[in-house]
């Protein structure tokens, strides 16, 4: 399967996910139409479904069941979104676009977007959880990969990379240390424990688990040092958001840090641990290989 036959599944099954909307006078119980619109406005605003088709992918290369893990893949995307609603808020990165549309914030409100990314973070548990306890035979797997998706997405994972990324802009600290914590806990992090997950899901065994998280590791810090790339030598038009703001706001970056050349060395390096990971699962493992060898190259 290709990424964007995955994307497809994850997005099918986004549309299903049961919820009480009030459509008018809204009752106990029923979620304010506000907050379903504005959830629903950054989760349908497009964007590749890396992360989740990610999960997918490794749960199938693993002999897993990719039908039984779309809810968990759906709940990544969920927790990838509140994170860009919040991230792009003014007081964090303070941007008005997003995937080539105005941001949340610009057009619900700042108070409407933190709560539309309360609810989709609240969301992604609730939509695992729901599957968890309607398979209780499964339970224990299933308990195992919402503690990996949510180690990633909290306070030693994304979260605490974001508050790293935020402290260092605001304090000038710009050291190779403070970087790579930031870049692994603020990006790397939401590919690494998707990753785990779909270990969890599919009962795989320490050895395939170690190599999913040494890919996802490698992809997600090749991932952000692309990105930082990009800040510098992409078009708004390809990234779907603003240009230009990390070196505006001195954020510290594999391009502040490393410079352009330095940077294309890291993403080179990053690149080969990444194939290097994936030696154990030989032919099964094309997807992600295909997927590292498009993020060197990649525009947007």
């Amino acid at each position: 399967m290709t990424l964007n036959d995955y994307a497809s599944r994850v997005n099918r099954r986004l549309n299903e996910i049961p919820t009480v909307v009030a459509q008018d006078r809204f009752q106990i119980g029923e979620m304010p139409w506000l907050l379903n619109r504005s959830m629903r406005y950054s989760l349908e605003a497009g964007g590749k479904r890396l992360r989740p088709s990610m999960l997918l992918a490794a749960v199938d290369m693993l002999g897993g069941d990719a039908e039984d893990a779309l809810d968990f893949a759906c709940a990544v995307e969920m927790i990838h979104t509140y994170s860009l609603i919040h991230d792009d808020l003014p007081g964090m990165d303070d941007d008005t676009l997003r995937r080539g549309r105005p941001t949340n914030h610009v057009v619900f409100g700042v108070g409407q977007a933190i709560l539309a990314g309360d609810g989709l973070l609240n969301g992604a548990f609730e939509t695992m959880l729901n599957h968890a306890c309607a398979h209780p035979e499964r339970a224990a797997r299933y308990l195992a990969a919402i503690r990996e998706i949510a180690t990633g997405a909290g306070v030693t994972g994304m979260i605490g990379g974001q508050v790293m990324d935020l402290h260092c802009e605001r304090s000038g600290i710009a050291d190779d240390h403070a970087l790579t914590y930031i870049q692994y806990g603020k990006t790397a992090c939401m590919f690494i424990y998707p990753l785990r997950a779909a270990a969890m899901l599919s009962g795989a065994n320490e050895e395939d688990l170690k190599a999913l998280t040494d890919y996802g590791r490698a992809f997600g810090l090749l991932f952000q040092a692309t990105d930082d790339l990009l800040d510098v030598t992409g078009t708004q038009a390809d990234m779907g958001k603003t240009l230009g703001k990390d070196a505006q706001s001195g954020k510290l970056t594999c391009v502040s840090a490393y410079g352009l050349e330095g940077t294309r060395r890291r993403v080179a390096q990053l690149h080969s641990e990444a194939l290097a990971a994936l030696e154990r699962f030989g032919d099964r493992a094309a997807f992600f290989r295909e997927l590292v060898d498009a993020m060197v190259d990649r525009t947007k």
